[in-house]
């Protein structure tokens, strides 16, 4: 299992890279670049950041990143670091815009045993150790956070059945983290995710306490050679039997 060093490490990664961004950010807006320089700066910059801190600190384990190339390898080592260098390009490539974040987990046997979210725009980091204090329940209707665009079917079955309220924000990162933070209570997804998505947001969000499973209820493990991950539910335990039983009930209904 993940030692304390390993949560730390999560945490600075993510910080540091976090910085870098911002940096980066700031210095192509003041200079008008446009919105794909950004993205792929952003994108480049962070992820041979990140591959260089965690071979230095880790040289022993395997990395898989959106932004790198996949070796295989990784499905016989005994520790992956799964990292999304930058969740939410499009929101980083939006002036104003806070709602994109890096992800750096560390698998154990499928299981995310140290993980880190930072959150730069706002100077903010959660990690699993410490473990974020979940906010008390929220009074009133749940609160169902979806993505700017099109809400995928799974928030649409879960927020009709608990009559939620719903919320737009961009990065999955940000998702997951606002129902860590408790600016949210409910964050469901179907139709298309990996790995690097929520790997991170996942290990959080469980030592805050929250719940989170695939749409159907089983277990999320990572580290598999096709890293496809379409569909998550991560919520507050007082919601995890109601949403599951919805979204069940169109699982079952579609097979």
């Amino acid at each position: 299992m993940a030692q304390s060093a390993d949560h730390t490490l999560a945490a600075s990664v993510a910080t540091e890279t976090g910085t870098l961004l911002v940096e980066i950010r700031e210095r192509l807006f003041s200079s008008g670049a446009g919105t794909w320089e950004v993205r792929d700066t952003g994108d480049n910059e962070a992820h041979r950041l990140i591959v260089k801190l965690l071979s230095q600190a880790r040289p022993g384990d395997a990395i898989l990143s959106e932004e790198g190339r996949d070796d295989l390898a990784r499905l016989t080592a005994d520790r992956v670091w799964i990292v999304d260098p930058l969740d939410g390009t499009r929101e980083f490539s939006e002036p104003g815009r806070t709602d994109w974040a890096v992800h750096i987990a560390l698998v154990e046997n499928g299981v995310p045993t140290a993980a880190a979210v930072a959150l730069p725009a706002v100077g903010q980091t959660l990690c699993t150790e410490p473990e974020p204090a979940l906010p008390e329940p929220h009074n009133g209707r749940p609160r169902m956070v979806v993505s700017r665009s099109r809400p995928p079917a799974a928030a649409i079955i879960v927020a009709q059945a608990l009559d939620a309220e719903l919320m737009t924000l961009g990065s999955a990162g940000a998702k997951a983290m606002a129902v860590v933070l408790g600016m949210a209570d409910i964050y469901a997804h179907s139709g298309g995710q990996f790995e690097w998505d929520n790997c991170a947001p996942v290990g959080v969000a469980r030592a805050a306490g929250l719940h989170a499973s695939r749409c159907d209820g089983s277990e999320l493990a990572y580290n598999f050679a096709d890293p496809w991950l379409p569909d998550l539910l991560i919520c507050r335990p007082e919601y995890a039997t109601d949403a599951l039983e919805a979204l069940r009930k169109v699982i079952e209904g579609e097979a």
